[in-house]
């Protein structure tokens, strides 16, 4: 947890381009962003999977849901719409194992995804 990219961020011990932040959760930049509009939301809990959620976080995730559609209408994507992804474990491409959203938007994204 000490060492998670995330978490320094959260401490502001590595530096992003952050957009919205309250008492749980933290949204920025994606530093290789694939669309014109690339977000992370992240709890500022740190939660490393989906397998690792309880009853507890319950209140939290929807917390982040909420605020994801709340960035996404200050960032004028209500009417065309964006993507909430999240990748649980390697083989979905989780890369950073502290749960995290990829808002993106600001283009016509293709389905399937990958």
């Amino acid at each position: 947890m000490q060492d998670c990219i995330f978490c320094r961020i959260v401490r502001k011990e590595v530096p992003a381009e952050i957009v919205y932040e309250d008492e749980q959760v933290m949204v920025f930049k994606d530093i290789q962003p694939a669309a014109p509009v690339h977000l992370l939301l992240i709890p500022k809990k740190h939660i490393p999977t989906f397998f690792d959620l309880t009853e507890d976080d319950v209140s939290l995730i929807g917390h982040v849901q909420l605020v994801a559609g709340r960035v996404a209408r200050q960032l004028n994507l209500e009417e065309k719409g964006f993507r909430l992804v999240s990748n649980c474990k390697e083989d979905a491409g989780q890369l950073v194992f502290h749960i995290h959203y990829h808002l993106l938007g600001g283009r016509t994204l293709q389905w399937p995804p990958g």
